[in-house]
């Protein structure tokens, strides 16, 4: 439902969530904390509890931030290398394709060509919203019909056959983990998790008994962090959406080189 957070451009989208985190600071900062600190203000010593208390809490906190962080690089990684592994398998089978006899082998190569090139021009920018391209499926399947209706007249040509088959299903595998990954994200429980954590330490913040300009400096900077941490976590949820993305760049890469063999 927060998926129109990756139509905006990246600094926006800083501004948007750290400033937003800042902005609800400081409104509660003013009619929120005078209320808050009335629940603390007969205990003795109680700017001292507070921070007890926030302090334990931001470790716990500071944890959870931290491991959905990696959680998300993580993500971000592997897919990545999945983008990565499919490029080298189609590179392997463009290069599988010239043992064919002509044209037969020519025609493969035209066809992963052809895939190649709609990877980067149309399936590229339907992953950054989110859409699985179906474009893809048919080329693979033409492919794979063209590569099956070769009949080997040598022990040579079996084998070559025979190699490329299976080097179109390691191909295969690949291609299905980047699909997959278009909807790879944070599960939402996580989400509910982080955000009432980071609810929680705005208002312990609030219950500290101080000058109103040293709460919105102290608590402002707190909150600008909390902010930060979760554009952070937002931008690479999704490993193929939005600014912060896995790009075509290993596609490209085995583009060039095919166009540059075919002339």
């Amino acid at each position: 439902m927060f998926y129109w957070i990756y139509d905006i451009p990246i600094w926006q989208l800083a501004v948007l969530i750290s400033g937003g985190f800042v902005l609800v600071y400081w409104i509660g900062a003013i009619f929120l904390s005078p209320i808050l600190r009335r629940l603390v203000r007969s205990t003795a010593g109680s700017n001292d509890v507070v921070g007890y208390i926030l302090s334990s809490f931001g470790v716990f906190y500071g944890l959870l931030l931290g491991l959905i962080a990696i959680a998300a690089h993580q993500n971000y990684t592997d897919v990545e290398e999945a983008v990565a592994k499919e490029a080298i398998a189609l590179s392997a089978l463009y290069q599988d394709s010239k043992a064919f006899p002509e044209p037969f082998g020519q025609n493969l190569r035209w066809l992963l060509r052809d895939y190649t090139r709609y990877v980067i021009k149309y399936a590229w920018p339907l992953q950054q919203k989110g859409v699985v391209p179906q474009g893809g499926r048919v080329r693979v399947v033409a492919f794979h019909e063209k590569l099956l209706s070769f009949e080997p007249q040598t022990s040579r040509e079996s084998i070559i056959q025979a190699e490329t088959l299976r080097q179109f299903n390691h191909f295969f595998e690949c291609r299905r983990m980047r699909l997959h990954s278009i909807t790879t994200c944070i599960p939402p429980i996580m989400w509910y998790v982080v955000g009432v954590g980071a609810l929680i330490n705005l208002v312990i913040v609030w219950m500290f008994d101080m000058r109103l300009i040293t709460q919105f400096a102290l608590g402002g900077l707190l909150s600008l962090f909390l902010g930060t941490m979760m554009f952070l976590i937002a931008a690479m949820d999704n490993p193929l959406r939005g600014e912060v993305s896995v790009t075509p760049e290993a596609f490209e890469d085995v583009h060039r080189i095919m166009m540059d063999e075919a002339y």
